[in-house]
Formats: C-alpha cells, sequence, structure tokens
C-alpha cells in the first residue's frame, strides 16, 4: 500500500457547469490551478461537492483524467468511490483504472441506513477489494445513518489501509473520541470548514474543504497556522471567514461555493438539477463579504 501525507487542507472540488448544463472543462482547469498553485494539500475529485449523482459515468472519467493530468504529480489525489451497492463499489475497485489515483473517499452508504455491523461489513469488503490507502466519510446529514465512534475505530484497527475518517457529523463528542482513541496509523480529518479550527486543537490533522475551492490560499495558511500550533493567527483567519462559512450552505453545497467562484470571474454560476443556485440575496450577500475582506485574484 502506497502512503499518502493527509496533513493540511485537501479541497472537494466542483465541478464546473456551461449554461446548457454540459461539463465546462475549460473552467474546471482554471479551477485545478487556481487550488494547486495556492497552497491545496490534496484534490479529492467526485466527491459530494462535485455534484456526483448527476454525472454520467462517462463525464466522472473524462474529469478524474483531466485533473490527473492538470494535477501532473504535484499533489495528491483523492478519489471519491462510494455508493449504497456495496457489490458495485468492490467491482469498481476490482476492475477500474486508478492509476494517478493516490487514495479513495468512501461515504457512508446512504439511503437504505445499514446498521452498526452492515457498515462494518461494507467497509470490510471494500478495504478487502483494493490496496489503495481508504478514507471513511461519515455525514450523517446527507446519509441518513451515522457511523458511531466505535464502528469507525473497530474499522481503523482491523483493515490497515483505512488510514483516515472525513468527519462531518457535527458531533465534536464523538469525533474527540475517534482521535482520543484511534489507533497510532489512523487520522481524523474535518468535514466542516466551520469546525476545522477547534478540530485541529483536538487532534484532527486538517480538512477536506468546501471553500478551498475558492480560497486555497487563506484556509491553507489557517490550517498550517493551527496545525504548527499558531492558534491566535489561525483563529483570526478563521474568524474573518466566519459570515462565509455560514452563507456557503444557507442555499445548499455547491451552490453556495460556487457562487464565490462566480463572482471571482472563474466560473459561470450553473448547477445540476436538482441544485440550482444560491437566492439573490445570499449571492449579494457573499459579494459584500468578499468585498470586506478585499482578497483579489
Amino acid at each position: 500500500m502506497a502512503d499518502i501525507n493527509l496533513k493540511g487542507m485537501g479541497v472537494a472540488l466542483i465541478t464546473p457547469f456551461k449554461q446548457d448544463e454540459s461539463v465546462d472543462y475549460e473552467a474546471l482547469n482554471r479551477v485545478v490551478d487556481h487550488i494547486v498553485r495556492n497552497g491545496a494539500d490534496y484534490l479529492v475529485v467526485l466527491a459530494t461537492t462535485s455534484e456526483s449523482p448527476t454525472l454520467t459515468e462517462d463525464e466522472k472519467k473524462q474529469i478524474t483524467q483531466l485533473v490527473i493530468q492538470r494535477v501532473n504529480g504535484r499533489i495528491p489525489i483523492v478519489l471519491g468511490v462510494g455508493g449504497n451497492c456495496t457489490r458495485s463499489i468492490v467491482d469498481k475497485l476490482k476492475h477500474d483504472n486508478f492509476d494517478g489515483i493516490d487514495a479513495i473517499l468512501s461515504v457512508v452508504p446512504y439511503y437504505n441506513k445499514p446498521s452498526q455491523e452492515g457498515l462494518y461489513q461494507h467497509y470490510k469488503a471494500i478495504a478487502e477489494a483494493t490496496k489503495l490507502p481508504i478514507i471513511l466519510y461519515n455525514v450523517p446529514g446527507r446519509t441518513g445513518t451515522n457511523m458511531t465512534a466505535e464502528t469507525t475505530l473497530r474499522i481503523a484497527r482491523d483493515f490497515k489501509n483505512v488510514v483516515a475518517v472525513k468527519e462531518a457529523s457535527g458531533n465534536i463528542v464523538q469525533m474527540d473520541d475517534i482521535i482520543k482513541n484511534k489507533p497510532a496509523n489512523f487520522n481524523v480529518i474535518s468535514g466542516d470548514d466551520g469546525i476545522t479550527f477547534p478540530l485541529i486543537t483536538l487532534g484532527a490533522i486538517g480538512v477536506i474543504s468546501v471553500i478551498g475551492n475558492a480560497f486555497p490560499r487563506e484556509f491553507s495558511r489557517m490550517v498550517r497556522l493551527a496545525l504548527a500550533g499558531d492558534y491566535e493567527h489561525a483563529r483570526t483567519i478563521h474568524h474573518q471567514f466566519t459570515e462565509l462559512f455560514s452563507l456557503l450552505f444557507v442555499d445548499g453545497n455547491p451552490a453556495g461555493v460556487k457562487s464565490m467562484l462566480n463572482a471571482m470571474g472563474i466560473i459561470e454560476n450553473k448547477l445540476r438539477l436538482p441544485l440550482v443556485p444560491t437566492r439573490i440575496t445570499t449571492f449579494e450577500k457573499i459579494r459584500d463579504v468578499l468585498e470586506k475582506l478585499n482578497i483579489k485574484y
């Protein structure tokens, strides 16, 4: 199993669309360049923020190949490989080409509402189907199921290629329990920009960020300062972004960050149904905050 350094700020990459809803590959190149040159530590492709449920298999392959070519080995690439059919994921892991991919991110199965034993068996099958490092992804607000600290730790102890969990349960006690009791080769990554700073102070190693699409330089600096123990300066940046954190998700993800990237002139403000752009009122508030932050690109 190849090692991957997940310390710092990973970015959950968006998928830009043209007005006709086709994938805007030129804009995707711009976004990737913007993120990589401004300090991201790794990229996460085809996760929730990419609107992956609305992408065809052919589009997913094209996006993955484009990102691999554009990044050109500068930073690691994590690929989202998850779902609610264990057999399909196992088949994909066994037969697809993962050249250029450094790890996979696999979300807790959604809609089916498996038991904790079901979650354990699901990830057991995935861990045994690949030699790639695996990041678990717990986001009960989207999946309808919370993977408990006990289950996460059980998986972490039993499968050496399960190297981290992206925790977006919003439950600080649960996250702290994992950090406190985890094996040495397993790490906790924040799945929520707004609590990244406090979670790092508890022992998390960074974040898989949404806001990093728009502000990779500033947010990666906050993460690095916090990891270095410079909490005073990290907290200052964290508080600068507090208002944007709330605006980011008020109309759903990735509507907020897409409107930010649109205001910065990088992409068109287009999503695929059933997702729609932010309301005009939210967009105006975002523009006001961007002006106040006075971040120039």
